[in-house]
């Protein structure tokens, strides 16, 4: 709706007709927390399975008992299973524990510390700097901001990021040692990389020779229909090219099987692979193969887990397309109001011009509770104030039919508030 088109008694009654049906919705007394993309209760069910058969499992492989030390690379299946998910080779990949998260504070810390393949360690030079699509992921965010790395803020395009303002960041700036990627059902746009950009992150031209992609394929299996997106393999592409140390990739087995409690999954060249191996060595005496055991059994093979993913889309698909039913019924062809519509991941990207630090704040005042507005951004600096993550995994369907109607509510409520300011200079919020 274009509110500016109304005067101001007429706006101030409009808002104050809205507000009344807040508080009727407040009555109802429900809380949502969708702060986080976590799977719900339901998808962490589908995996109980695997606990229940674990005692039958054999846990020698290769003639060496699992349940010992040792492995640090991860056993022999779990390492071929991963390079079927990830498209690159067993030797390529190092099967660890928990989150890929922790992986890649790792690999960057090392970086850091010790150098990448001979490189000076990033802590000795004057300045490092990633380049960090937005809207992107809080926590790749977080590390650069940890460590002291300074980001670079490059806006998401329909099919990727900007290359001709990578291209030109690379190129020329030795400084320049990585870019965070999701190129898959990207956190919180939902985009998937085109073949072409791809093809240019793993082929450009760039100043640093320690320059690395953290490929973070987290959502690689995670479509909600049955044609998802296809996303480029970048082994392919970056072998062919002879870039492949470039490659840093990872994923995990947190939104397949259980959040923290599965597998972590790095993927590079051979020579990345054991550098990094080679460090691990002084931080763990190996991984928890066990856990490793367990998983191969329940997955088997990369049409098994696409079976077992269909199985959590079944759960998932309702949540988006309520969502996304009911924005459209209410916002269709607005152009203050617009939302992502993903084929795969967690997340679905909602823009509202000017007013989503309100939106956000609103919505919380009826229980219903989003990621802080801006934390999709390098120092959580949203300079169009626009950007809400919303993350439908975890309310039930009940829930989510609230939230939604709150989250419209606040939507008008922030557009009317912002209007009236603007426009007539009558602070509705005093």
């Amino acid at each position: 709706m274009e509110y500016s088109q109304y005067d101001q008694n007429e706006l101030v009654k409009m808002l104050d007709e809205e507000r009344k049906a807040f508080k009727q919705l407040q009555k109802r007394d429900i809380s949502v927390d969708m702060t986080r993309g976590r799977p719900e209760s339901s998808q962490l069910d589908v995996s109980m399975p695997m606990l229940e058969n674990a005692g039958g499992y054999n846990y020698v492989i290769d003639g060496v008992d699992t349940r010992n030390y040792g492995g640090l690379q991860g056993i022999k299946p779990a390492r071929e299973l991963f390079a079927s998910i990830m498209g690159c080779k067993d030797d390529e990949v190092i099967v660890a524990d928990g989150s890929s998260l922790d992986l890649m504070y790792t690999v960057v810390q090392f970086a850091m510390q010790f150098g990448v393949l001979g490189s000076t360690p990033w802590n000795k030079l004057k300045k490092v700097k990633f380049i960090c699509l937005t809207p992107g992921y809080d926590r790749h965010f977080s590390i650069c901001e940890r460590l002291g790395i300074e980001m670079i803020a490059v806006r998401m395009r329909g099919d990727g990021p900007d290359m001709n303002i990578i291209e030109s960041l690379v190129r020329d700036d030795d400084s320049v040692k990585g870019i965070w990627c999701v190129p898959k059902y990207s956190n919180p746009s939902g985009i998937t990389f085109s073949d072409k950009v791809v093809e240019r992150l793993a082929t450009m031209k760039t100043a640093a020779s320690d320059f690395r992609i953290f490929w973070d394929n987290a959502y690689v299996v995670h479509d909600l229909y049955d044609k998802g997106d296809k996303l480029k393999n970048i082994f392919d592409v970056a072998r062919k090219a002879g870039t492949l140390d470039r490659i840093y990739a990872f994923t995990s087995t947190s939104k397949i099987t259980f959040a923290g409690s599965g597998l972590a999954v790095f993927a590079s060249s051979v020579d990345n692979v054991n550098a990094i191996t080679n460090e691990l060595f002084y931080k763990t005496i190996g991984p928890n193969k066990i856990n490793q055991v367990m998983h191969v059994n329940f997955l088997k093979d990369l049409s098994n887990v696409k079976a077992i993913m269909k199985r959590h889309a079944e759960i998932l698909r309702p949540k988006f397309e309520l969502f996304n039913e009911k924005m459209t019924a209410v916002f269709e062809g607005d152009r203050y109001v617009t939302w992502s519509r993903p084929r795969g991941g967690y997340f679905v990207s909602l823009d509202v011009k000017t007013c989503a630090k309100r939106v956000v704040e609103l919505s919380a005042e009826a229980g219903v509770k989003f990621t802080p507005a801006g934390s999709s951004f390098p120092y959580h600096i949203d300079d169009l104030d626009e950007n809400i993550r919303i993350a439908p995994s975890v309310p039930t369907l009940e829930e989510m039919d609230y939230a939604v109607d709150v989250l419209i509510s606040a939507i008008k409520q922030a557009r009317m508030e912002l209007v009236l300011r603007k426009i007539y200079h009558y602070d509705a919020r005093a």
